[in-house]
């Protein structure tokens, strides 16, 4: 038989697995020191006024009095008396801020159509190769040969016809078997036509017009495996059915209640391919539904990888996985019971999110202003990632500046500590 590939000694998804906890231990810290330097209690006072909205647009921040907000151009603005130039200079320099508008929203939405490069119906291309497919017999398959009016040759060994696999034929590790009045006859590698073909015509020298049928019974060469959560994990095998993804996930008998829909991972040959079984079932792009190869491994991740942490003042602090769907800021907002309306600071939801390692800044903070409470709509469409923190804060947001000045020194230490491991 060939070597069986190692489902589970996968160096490159521990590797992923750990830049993932990184990336949320890196976002702990610094919500951790963003509650521990938040400062006054401001109380909510949202409203909803529509004509202000549509009359200032996505910029309606700009005319409430008291909002901090940055500006890339024109640098910081409503800065309260006791920030300094420092401060200033701190968060521009190591931290992007960003506020939430309607056209944030439209761009975010592009690009993950720009991104989103597989078709959402199959390709032609793949449905070829399902159309195509062939299975091969190599070492250690069992075959089962019958020619007909011929029982002698049906069953050479003389097993019990009720069982199959004992009277069938296996492949030898030289990828040959071995047939009366022929000899050694190669196999491996080819179909069980071209089989049929290589037992028929010299048998023809000893029998008139020889009918050979030639299958399969047990197909032992080529598995594919299942890892993670799955409800039965395992090696699958190979047969003349071919295997696509969902065939493989359907066979394990469907994800199990802690999996990732999003980051299911497919190893083969030393490549890494990142798969959504969210987005195959939901939205249709089956381009992903690849067919599998012999020691392809497929593996799927515990949701507690892909998790929003909700914190701050909300009626409820909350970690909302988001293993089979996706989640928008202000339906983080609701599951975690909304704001409080005593403590909260409306002008002051605030979205943390790490940058990557190779970025020069360390991370992108945005800011989602709900004192106009129809901001709540453009909320709704503002996703979030994995990892995300979601933090609403007492202080006012005229400090939050400040905030992140003393965040930033224990955030690049984190980051420095994190680049030297990796190397």
């Amino acid at each position: 038989m060939q070597p069986v590939a190692k489902p589970i000694a996968n160096i490159a998804i521990r590797s992923k697995m750990s830049h993932r906890m990184t990336l949320i231990t890196r976002t702990f810290v610094v919500a951790a020191l963003i509650m521990l330097l938040g400062g006054c209690v401001m109380v909510p006072g949202s409203n909803i006024d529509p004509d202000a909205y549509e009359t200032q647009g996505s910029n309606w921040f700009e005319a409430n009095e008291g909002v901090w907000f940055p500006s890339f151009r024109g640098g910081l603005r409503n800065l309260g008396p006791a920030d300094t130039a420092e401060d200033v200079q701190a968060v521009e320099d190591q931290v992007d801020v960003v506020q939430i508008t309607s056209g944030l929203v439209v761009e975010q939405q592009r690009q993950l159509i720009d991104n989103n490069t597989v078709p959402a119906a199959m390709p032609a291309s793949l449905m070829q190769e399902i159309a195509d497919y062939e299975y091969y017999v190599d070492r250690g398959d069992i075959l089962q040969i019958t020619v007909y009016d011929h029982p002698e040759l049906t069953n050479p060994s003389g097993s019990n016809n009720n069982n199959v696999e004992n009277s069938g034929i296996t492949v030898e590790n030289d990828g040959t078997i071995y047939y009366p009045y022929i000899g050694k006859v190669p196999v491996a590698g080819r179909t069980v036509n071209q089989i049929r073909q290589a037992i028929a015509q010299p048998l023809a020298e000893f029998i008139a017009t020889p009918q050979v049928s030639v299958r399969v019974v047990r197909y032992n060469a080529k598995r594919a495996y299942l890892t993670g959560q799955v409800n039965q994990p395992g090696p699958q095998s190979i047969t003349n059915v071919p295997l696509t993804v969902l065939d493989a996930i359907a066979n394990a008998g469907g994800l199990a209640e802690n999996a990732n829909w999003h980051e299911v991972l497919l190893s083969r040959n030393g490549e890494d391919i990142r798969l959504s079984v969210y987005e195959m079932l939901n939205n249709g792009r089956l381009g992903q539904n690849m067919l599998l190869q012999h020691g392809d491994v497929l593996h799927v991740p515990v949701v507690g990888q892909r998790q929003v942490f909700v914190l701050g003042e909300l009626n409820r602090v909350n970690t909302l996985p988001m293993g089979n769907i996706t989640m928008s800021l202000t339906e983080a907002l609701t599951r975690s019971g909304g704001l409080n309306q005593v403590t909260s600071n409306a002008e002051g939801i605030f979205v943390i999110r790490p940058n990557a390692a190779e970025d020069e800044k360390l991370a992108t903070v945005y800011q989602l202003n709900v004192k106009n409470a129809i901001a709540f709509a453009v909320g709704a469409q503002f996703m979030l990632q994995p990892a995300d923190i979601v933090y609403v804060t007492t202080a006012p947001v005229t400090r939050w500046n400040r905030v992140i000045s003393q965040i930033i020194p224990s955030l690049n230490a984190l980051i420095t500590a994190d680049r030297v491991g990796t190397l």
